[in-house]
C-alpha cells in the first residue's frame, strides 16, 4: 500500500485494483489517480492485489478487504474507488465491511462527464449514459431483494417502487434518445452545409490530457478550457484556422479517449466522435512524454478505423516534445510531427503537414483581372491568400494562392503560374 501526502481537506480516497494480468494494471491505476484528481478527490493510498480472478463477493480477497477497512478507519477515508466495474452486490458487500462509500471506475468517469458537460448535447449524452449504467443495477438489486425475502412478503412497496423506477428510467431514456436524434440531425445538417460550402475540416483526436485543447487555443485563440485534468473537453468546439497557403480549414476539438472506456460510454458519445469520422484530416495528438505514447497512438488509430476513417489522412502529432530529451523513438509513427502546443514549438511544421494532406490543392498564380472582374479579387482576399496586387492600364495584376474554385474563375486571365 503506497501512502500519499495529505495537504488539504478534500474527499479522501483510496484506489483499489486487482491485477489479473488481463491488462496493464499499473498504468490503469495511475490513470485512475488522474481521474480521481479531476473529480476533486485526493488519493491517499493505492492498493493492488494480484489474483487469478477477482473475488465474486468482494472483488478483493477477505484479508485484503480487512486491511483496507482498517486503513480507512485509521486515516478517515471518505471514498473507495475501484479500478473496474463492480456489481451492485459487490458494492453493498464492500460498503458493509468497510463502512466507506464505494464507487467504481465507470461511476467516476460518469461523474466527471456530468461535471464537464456544458452544451445541451453533452448534458443529454451524460444523462443517457448514467441511466444506461443504472438500469441493470436496479435489476440486480431487484433480484437480490427477491431472493433475500424468499418471494412471499417481498412483493410490496419495495418492489413496486423498483418497477416504478425502471419504468421512469425507460421513459426518460426514450425521451433523451429522441432529443439526441434532433441534436444529431442538426449536427448532420451542419456537416452537409460544410461539405456544400467546400469547408475543409480538421479534427483533433487522441487520449485525454494529451494537449488537444491547448493546441486548439494556440492555433485559433478558441478559448477552449485547457487544464491538466482528464476530460477537460466534452463538447466539440469548432474554430476557423487559416493555413500559410491561404486555405481556411475548420478545426474541431473532440472528447478525449481513455483506456478501458466502457463500450456504452463510447456509444453515448458517438455523435461527438462522428465529428472526427467526418473530418477531411485527423490530427492524432499524443503526449510524447508519456511512456504509453506509442500505445495511445495505436489505440486511437484503431478506434478511428472502427469509425470508418481508413481512407482519411491521419497525422500523428507528438505533443509536449519540450518535456523529453532529444528524439524519442515512437514505433510506426509514419508522418509524425513533433510539437509543443504550450511553447509553440513545431507549429509551422504541423501547419505544413496539414497543407500536404489537404483534399483541395491550392495553386500559386499570377493573373491580370479585367476591371469588370475585380469582384473576384475580393473573394481571394476573403477565402485565399493575396500576395500582391497592382493596377495596370488593362486591369488589376495579382499574385495569389488560390483554391480550385477560384482557379476555375480566373483560369483565362492567368499570365503566369
Amino acid at each position: 500500500m503506497e501512502l500519499k501526502s495529505n495537504e488539504e481537506k478534500v474527499t479522501r480516497a483510496v484506489l483499489v485494483s486487482v491485477n489479473t494480468g488481463e491488462y496493464d494494471a499499473d498504468s490503469s491505476i495511475l490513470e485512475l489517480v488522474e481521474l480521481a484528481k479531476t473529480a476533486g478527490a485526493e488519493t491517499v493510498a493505492t492498493v493492488m492485489q494480484n489474483l487469478s480472478r477477482p473475488e465474486t463477493a468482494t472483488y478483493v480477497g477477505e484479508g485484503k478487504l480487512k486491511e483496507i477497512s482498517d486503513f480507512c478507519e485509521s486515516q478517515e477515508i471518505d471514498l473507495l474507488i475501484f479500478d473496474c466495474e463492480l456489481s451492485p452486490t459487490q458494492i453493498r458487500n464492500i460498503e458493509e465491511r468497510t463502512g466507506v462509500r464505494v464507487i467504481d471506475r465507470t461511476m467516476l468517469i460518469l461523474d466527471i462527464f456530468a461535471m464537464r458537460a456544458k452544451s445541451k448535447e453533452g448534458k443529454l449524452q451524460v444523462e443517457l449514459a448514467q441511466l444506461k449504467y443504472m438500469m441493470p443495477r436496479l435489476t440486480g438489486m431487484g433480484t437480490a431483494l427477491s431472493r433475500l425475502g424468499g418471494g412471499i412478503g417481498t412483493r410490496g412497496p419495495g418492489e413496486t417502487k423498483l418497477e416504478t423506477d425502471r419504468r421512469h428510467i425507460r421513459r426518460r431514456m426514450e425521451t433523451l434518445k429522441e432529443q439526441l436524434k434532433n441534436v444529431e440531425h442538426h449536427r448532420t445538417q451542419l456537416r452537409k452545409r460544410r461539405k456544400k460550402d467546400n469547408v475543409i475540416t480538421v479534427a483533433l483526436v487522441g487520449y485525454t490530457n494529451a494537449g488537444k485543447s491547448t493546441l486548439m487555443n494556440y492555433l485559433t485563440d478558441a478559448g477552449v478550457l485547457a487544464e491538466n485534468k482528464l476530460f477537460a473537453t466534452l463538447d466539440p468546439t469548432s474554430r476557423a484556422l487559416k493555413l500559410p497557403n491561404g486555405v481556411t480549414v475548420m478545426l474541431i476539438d473532440t472528447v478525449g479517449l481513455v483506456r478501458r472506456l466502457p463500450h456504452h460510454l463510447v456509444e453515448a458519445f458517438r455523435s461527438t466522435l462522428e465529428e472526427a469520422a467526418e473530418a477531411d484530416i485527423i490530427l492524432n495528438v499524443c503526449d510524447v512524454s508519456s511512456e504509453e505514447a506509442s500505445l495511445h497512438l495505436k489505440v486511437t488509430r484503431e478506434l478511428l478505423e472502427s469509425l470508418g476513417c481508413e481512407d482519411t489522412p491521419i497525422i500523428p502529432v507528438l505533443n509536449k516534445c519540450d518535456l523529453v530529451d532529444g528524439d524519442v523513438l515512437i514505433p510506426q509513427v509514419g508522418n509524425g510531427v513533433r510539437i509543443s502546443a504550450k511553447k509553440g514549438i513545431g507549429i509551422d511544421e504541423l501547419l505544413y503537414a496539414i497543407e500536404d494532406n489537404l483534399p483541395v490543392r491550392v495553386k500559386k498564380v499570377k493573373a491580370l483581372l479585367p476591371f469588370d472582374k475585380l469582384g473576384i479579387c475580393a473573394e481571394i482576399r476573403e477565402n485565399c491568400t493575396l500576395l500582391s496586387e497592382e493596377y495596370v492600364e488593362s486591369g488589376l495584376l495579382i499574385e495569389a494562392f488560390v483554391n480550385e474554385e477560384i482557379f476555375r474563375k480566373i483560369r483565362e486571365y492567368i499570365v503566369e503560374e
